[in-house]
């Protein structure tokens, strides 16, 4: 019997949400969204609060689409290992819900239209840092996983360029300021990424995936060194203020932040426990929006 029209109308949504889900997944929707973030706060501070809405809106738009596109060109490279973790069975390739063919046409597309935005709007600059970050995120990082726990190291520098991108898009040219503010989001990545390594650590060695400091796992050393780096991220903030980019405002945000990251990670360190390190990627991703948001409060204060 055919269908009626309310019954494929219906199935047709329900085709479309199921497209866009993956999409959603391929794309890594959130950690994209959260990655771009840092781009338009740059770019905010770079204007010295005197931007243009189109402008902010592009370089929003033009780092998605580059970000997405990496995440992309990551979940494709990894398909067959993602086929092996649990949390990451269900993403659309390795459950072969989307093919590789149009996973890669997706990416594409999306890759190459960030960087003509970020080319034609903005500046080469920009555009070059685009294609650096997603060229060495997805070509780079991804494949040393299955080589060397340096590769958090490696991809902690375009997991940082967005905060790069968006500033030298506004100003066209690298400053000391922006020396500080890449050093603070490539120092955050380390306890951030780490924590969350700790907590996946049987999924990513069922991969073959080396993502914790230490080859032992989960064990004291590891937990040494997420601390050690735990604590160097909050000199590391206050470097802006040292400069004297920031006032007191961001400075004393920047302290409360730090002291509650090396706080979790201490308590990681004597204990070597789940629940810990959970507890440490939960302040590591209250930290990065929070401080981001007070030096834009900074600078209107």
């Amino acid at each position: 019997m055919p269908l009626s029209r309310t019954e494929n109308h219906s199935s047709t949504r329900s085709l479309l949400r199921a497209k866009i889900r993956d999409y959603s997944l391929l794309f890594k929707l959130r950690l994209s969204l959260t990655v771009v973030f840092s781009a338009a706060i740059s770019y905010i501070l770079a204007a010295d609060l005197h931007f243009s809405v189109p402008g902010l809106i592009l370089i929003i738009l033009g780092g998605f689409l580059i970000t997405a596109a990496a995440n992309a060109f990551n979940e494709i490279i990894e398909k067959d290992y993602d086929k092996l973790m649990l949390r990451t069975q269900e993403r659309p390739l390795p459950a072969n819900r989307m093919s590789t063919v149009e996973a890669v046409l997706a990416a594409g597309l999306l890759g190459v239209a960030g960087i003509l935005i970020l080319a034609l709007y903005f500046n080469y600059l920009a555009a070059v840092l685009g294609a650096v970050s997603l060229f060495s995120y997805a070509f780079i990082y991804t494949p040393l996983k299955r080589y060397t726990n340096l590769s958090v190291l490696v991809g902690a520098i375009p997991g940082a360029l967005p905060i790069v991108i968006g500033w030298v898009a506004f100003t066209g040219k690298v400053t000391p300021e922006l020396y500080t503010l890449f050093a603070i989001q490539v120092m955050w990545q380390f306890p951030h990424f780490w924590s969350i390594a700790w907590l996946s650590h049987e999924d990513y060695s069922n991969a073959g995936f080396y993502m914790l400091p230490s080859y032992e796992g989960k064990g004291r050393s590891s937990a040494a060194q997420i601390f050690l780096f735990s604590a160097l991220l909050l000199p590391v903030s206050l470097a802006p203020v040292s400069i004297g980019y920031f006032s007191w405002v961001y400075g004393s945000v920047a302290v409360l932040l730090g002291a509650m990251m090396i706080h979790q990670a201490f308590k990681l360190y004597r204990s070597c426990e789940t629940k810990d390190a959970r507890k440490l990627m939960f302040a590591s991703l209250l930290y990065l929006p929070v401080l981001l948001l007070s030096m834009v409060a900074d600078k209107l204060i």
